[in-house]
């Protein structure tokens, strides 16, 4: 994959691009600000662009905000904020500019480089990557959501595990319970949330973004 990093500790950007290079991938820029990664964007239309959230010149929420920019005008480059920190106040809004291609993962709970590039994996190819500790702030943060009141507690734990990008038999198996169970409550997520079958559009993908952008 073609990649674009946006991380302002040198360090961990240096880092970054070593891991991912050694891994194959093409790192077309690794930038330290918000407006470097706009244009890194708009030059070298890389697959994915990895973001860190808190960025110059402020250190407050620029790299959110230009990743929201760059799924407006570059429909084609996949997102993963990278971050230490969990920021609300936009993380709806980058899910909800369209279906899919999306990821948020904190700095400190990424066990290995497996994990990692798995997840960058994921968002190129249309899914999502979503920590646990994002979900539930999100979650915290949209609460009272009417889109939500329909579901069952069981249906929201489902749903949830599902924003973390886990499979039916992951789900299964941490919640204890069939595979089949699972897909009967996933059947009835997609319905409630009124998502149709269709051959264009990722339902998994499209209930998730209902969940945490509602």
């Amino acid at each position: 994959m073609r990649i674009v990093i946006a991380e302002d500790a040198a360090v961990i950007r240096a880092g970054l691009a070593e891991i991912l290079a050694d891994r194959g991938h093409e790192i077309a820029a690794a930038v330290g600000d918000a407006e470097a990664l706009k244009a890194a964007v708009a030059e070298h239309k890389p697959d994915v662009a990895i973001v860190d959230v808190r960025m110059p010149p402020d250190h407050t929420d620029e790299g959110l905000r230009a990743a929201i920019a760059i799924r407006r005008d570059h429909p084609g480059t996949a997102i993963l904020v990278f971050s230490q920190y969990v920021e609300t106040r936009y993380a709806a809004d980058l899910l909800s500019t369209r279906s899919g291609g999306v990821g948020y993962l904190l700095k400190d709970r990424v066990a290995n480089v497996g994990e990692f590039t798995d997840a960058i994996a994921r968002v190129a190819a249309g899914g999502t990557a979503l920590d646990p500790e994002v979900v539930a702030g999100m979650l915290n943060a949209s609460r009272h959501a009417s889109t939500l009141a329909a579901l069952t507690a069981r249906e929201r734990d489902v749903l949830a595990l599902m924003a973390e990008g886990r499979s039916n038999h992951a789900i299964a198996g941490h919640l204890v319970v069939s595979e089949r169970a699972v897909e009967k409550h996933i059947s009835n997520i997609f319905s409630k949330l009124g998502l149709p079958p269709s051959d264009s559009d990722h339902r998994r993908v499209l209930a998730v973004l209902a969940y945490l952008g509602s």
